[in-house]
């Protein structure tokens, strides 16, 4: 049997792409990272087949190129991703993830009594991992929440 393949998601020029997101995180990365107010093009492709994961979600932003630092944050989301930088339409270097060792700025404190939430400062949590659970601990208050109420939070 022939296996057909079909490019299901428009190739780009120049950009990063995140691949291998699992299914419905796709938009919470756009939001939480604020891509959707980039002034470039995004393609989005949502619950696509994937023979890994079942069914993925996928991020191609053009003439934006994520930094180290900035796909390791995409770790707490999708941890098996992978961001592929492209130029003139070819992989030119692929960025696996890792749990970073602190966020900033990417979403607040979900303690409303943080000092955090009333003065100029930029939000910033150490991470921390035991197995497979995350939490997060407020560079500011301290209190130590896990990911998934971090992320919900904004």
């Amino acid at each position: 049997m022939v296996k057909e393949t079909k490019l299901q998601v428009e190739a780009i020029r120049n950009g990063s792409v995140i691949d291998h997101i699992p299914a419905n995180v796709g938009i919470k990365i756009l939001q939480l990272f604020n891509m959707h107010n980039m002034n470039e093009r995004i393609t989005i492709g949502l619950n696509l087949p994937s023979g890994a994961l079942g069914h993925k979600d996928l991020i191609k932003i053009e003439n934006i190129y994520l930094n180290k630092e900035q796909a390791n944050q995409l770790a707490l989301y999708a941890p098996q991703a992978t961001v592929n930088q492209i130029e003139e339409y070819r992989v030119t270097n692929k960025l696996a993830l890792a749990l970073p060792d602190n966020i900033k700025r990417v979403f607040e404190c979900p303690n409303s009594n943080c000092i955090s939430h009333g003065e100029p400062v930029e939000s910033q949590f150490h991470v921390q991992q035991r197995q497979e659970h995350v939490t997060l601990k407020c560079h500011y208050c301290e209190k130590v929440f896990s990911r998934d109420i971090v992320t919900e939070h904004k």
